[in-house]
C-alpha cells in the first residue's frame, strides 16, 4: 500500500508525508531552481549568510532566554540550602511535590506543542513568538513569589504552556529558510544556546546567591525575577526583528528574496502555503515510518530532561557544596556546547545525521555507565564522566531534528511532525526524565537515573541504525522502481 502512494503521488506531481516529492515539485522537473534564475552558487552563499546574520543569533537568544527560565528551578532547588533560604525549605516542599512540579510542566508541554506550531502559521513566527516570550518571562517572575507546592505547580503548568511551542516552533521556522542539508547545525547553533544557558545558569545562581535577604528576599526568588524580566523585554524587539517568510523578507532585496525563494523550492516550507487540513494531518498522523523517529526521539528527550534538572543535585553529590555545586555545573555544559556544534557541521557537511546522532548517543551511554559504576566516592572520575555523558546527549539531538524534518514533505506535515516528535517523543521522555534521580538515592551516586539514561541512549544508537538502513532499502527500492532520475531519495 505505501509503495502504491509512492507511485500514485509520483504521476500526479503530488506528495504527502510518506512520498519522497516534495508538495510543490512535478514529475521528472528536477532541475536546479537556482539554475533556472541564473543565480551563481556565490549568490547563494550571499543571501544565506544574510539570513544566517539575521535569524541564528537571534532564534538562539530566544531558545537561551527560554531554557534558562525553565530550568532555573533546579539552581533554585538547592541554592543557599545550607541557611534553609531554598525554594524546597521556603515553601515547605517534599522531593515528591518537587518532582510532581516538574512533571506538570512537561505534560503541559506536551499537549500544547502541535496547536502552537500551527498558531506560528497562522500568525506568524514574529507574532506568536513575541507573545510566547512575553508570557512565559512575566510566569518566571511570578515564581519569585510563589510559597507554596500549589502556587509552584499551577505556575509551572502555565509555563509549559507558553515554552511548549517555542523549540519545536524554532525547528519548523528553520525549514521556511534553510535547504535540508543545511538545517542540523543551525538547530545545533540554537539548541546548543541550551547548554550554554546551562552553563550561564549555574555561574548565574552562584553570583544571585550572594543576594540572599537583600531587599528581604530570598536569592532563590531574586533568580526568578532576573531571569523572567530579559525574556519580557526581548520579547518587544523579537515581533519587529524577527524575519517571518523569505516571500516577504523586506531586508532582502528583490534578487534576494528571488534567490531565497528559489533555494527552498523543492526541499522547504512554504510561508504563503495554507494551513493544516485534515487530510494532511491523517496523512502525518498515520506515516508510520515517522514514528520510529518519534521512538528515537523519546530516548534522548530522558537524558536531555534529567540533565537540565538535576545537574546541579548531581554535582552536589560529587564533593562539591551550596554555592560550588552551582559553579561546578558549568564545565559539563560548556563542553557539550563544543560538541554539540561539531557534531552538527560535521553531520550536515558528510549528510549523516543517523550515524552521527548514533554514535554520540553510544558515547553519551559510556559516560552515564562510568557514572553509574565507578565507586560512589570516585568524586574527580565519575565528574569527567559527567561531561562525556552531557556531550554524547546533547549532541546527537540536533542531528536527529534535522534529519526527521528533511524526510517530512509539505508545508503543513512538517510544523506538524516536528510538534509530535517533541510533543509525543519528547514530551513523554522528559517526564521519565523528571522521576529517574531519586532523592534518596544521592549517597549512593544516583545510580537509577544513570543507568537508566545509559539503557535509552542505547536505543537511540540501535534505533538510528535501524532506520538508517531502512531509509537505504527505502531509497534502493524506488530507484529500481522508478528510476533515479524521476525520484527525490529520503535522507540519511
Amino acid at each position: 500500500m505505501a509503495e502504491d502512494k509512492h507511485a500514485d503521488s509520483l504521476e500526479k506531481g503530488q506528495s504527502g508525508t510518506n512520498s519522497p516529492i516534495p508538495d510543490d515539485a512535478q514529475p521528472g522537473a528536477y532541475e536546479d531552481p537556482l539554475v533556472a534564475i541564473g543565480a551563481t552558487a556565490e549568490e547563494e552563499r550571499a543571501v544565506r549568510w544574510k539570513q544566517d546574520k539575521r535569524i541564528v543569533p537571534l532564534s538562539a537568544g530566544i531558545y537561551f532566554l527560554c531554557y534558562l527560565d525553565r530550568s532555573n528551578i533546579g539552581n533554585a532547588k538547592i541554592l543557599n540550602s545550607s541557611t534553609g533560604n531554598d525554594l524546597m525549605t521556603e515553601t515547605g516542599m517534599t522531593a515528591y511535590q518537587y518532582t510532581i512540579a516538574l512533571m506538570v510542566f512537561l505534560v503541559a508541554y506536551g499537549v500544547f506543542e502541535a496547536p502552537s506550531n500551527i498558531l506560528l502559521k497562522k500568525l506568524r513566527p514574529s507574532r506568536w513568538i513575541a507573545i510566547l516570550m512575553f508570557a512565559w518571562g512575566g510566569l518566571t517572575i511570578s515564581l519569585g513569589g510563589v510559597h507554596n507546592y500549589a502556587s509552584v505547580t499551577a505556575v509551572r503548568f502555565l509555563l509549559g504552556v507558553f515554552e511548549a511551542g517555542l523549540f519545536p516552533g524554532l525547528v519548523y521556522y528553520l525549514t521556511f529558510w534553510y535547504k535540508t542539508d543545511e538545517r542540523s547545525i543551525r538547530v545545533a547553533l540554537i539548541l546548543a544556546s541550551a547548554t550554554l544557558a546551562g552553563a550561564f545558569g549555574g555561574a548565574i545562581a552562584y553570583g544571585v546567591g550572594h543576594m540572599n535577604q537583600v531587599s528581604g528576599l530570598s536569592a532563590w526568588r531574586w533568580l526568578f525575577i532576573l531571569e523572567g524580566i530579559p525574556s519580557c523585554v526581548s520579547a518587544v524587539a523579537v515581533w519587529f526583528l524577527l524575519p517571518d517568510w523569505p516571500e516577504d523578507a523586506l531586508w532582502l532585496s528583490a534578487r534576494e528574496r528571488e534567490v531565497a525563494v528559489a533555494r527552498l523550492s523543492l526541499e522547504g516550507s512554504k510561508g504563503h502555503h495554507s494551513s493544516m487540513t485534515w487530510p494532511e494531518a491523517r496523512d502525518t498522523l498515520t506515516d508510520w515510518r515517522l514514528w520510529g523517529h518519534y521512538v528515537v526521539y523519546f530516548g534522548i528527550s530522558v537524558p536531555f530532561s534529567s540533565l537540565s534538572l538535576f545537574t546541579p543535585s548531581i554535582t552536589a553529590g560529587l564533593g562539591f557544596s551550596d554555592l560550588r555545586a552551582q559553579l561546578m555545573t558549568v564545565p559539563p555544559y560548556a563542553v557539550a556546547y563544543v560538541v554539540q556544534v561539531l557534531t552538527s557541521y560535521s553531520a550536515d557537511h558528510f549528510n549523516m545525521r543517523a550515524l552521527h546522532s548514533a554514535a554520540l548517543a553510544a558515547i553519551g551511554a559510556a559516560g552515564f555507565i562510568g557514572s553509574a559504576a565507578l565507586p560512589v566516592d570516585a568524586y574527580a572520575s565519575r565528574y569527567g564522566c559527567l561531561i562525556v555523558a552531557a556531550s554524547g546527549a546533547f549532541a546527537c539531538i540536533p542531528p536527529l531534528l534535522g534529519w526527521l524534518s528533511s524526510n517530512t514533505f509539505g508545508t503543513a506535515s512538517v510544523g506538524l511532525a516536528i510538534a509530535l516528535n517533541i510533543g509525543l517523543g519528547g514530551a513523554p521522555g522528559q517526564i521519565v526524565g523528571v522521576w529517574t534521580y531519586k532523592a534518596d538515592e544521592a549517597k549512593l551516586g544516583y545510580p537509577t537515573g544513570h543507568w537508566t539514561n545509559a539503557a535509552l541512549l542505547l536505543m537511540v544508537a540501535v534505533g538510528c541504525v535501524m532506520l538508517r538502513v531502512y531509509y537505504g532499502w527505502r531509497n534502493r527500492k524506488l530507484i529500481r522502481e522508478q528510476g533515479a532520475e524521476r525520484v527525490r531519495l529520503y535522507k540519511y
